[in-house]
């Protein structure tokens, strides 16, 4: 996702997002520890939008 539409999103969504993030990065990283991950690029994808979102609430928070 682009950081515009995690903009779009309310605090409790981003937060929730963020879960859902970290969760599919656990469930990447343990495919790739037991050798089920084809696409070794999605846990790049996945690092980049958890830190798309932290960056958007970081800067809701200096905001408000």
């Amino acid at each position: 996702m682009k950081a515009r539409e995690f903009r779009d999103m309310t605090n409790v969504e981003l937060n929730g997002k963020l879960v859902d993030l970290k969760n599919e990065l656990f469930n990447l990283r343990f495919q790739l520890a037991t050798g089920q991950l084809d696409n070794t690029g999605k846990i790049k994808l996945v690092k980049k939008d958890i830190a798309r979102v932290q960056t958007v609430l970081k800067q809701m928070e200096l905001e408000a």
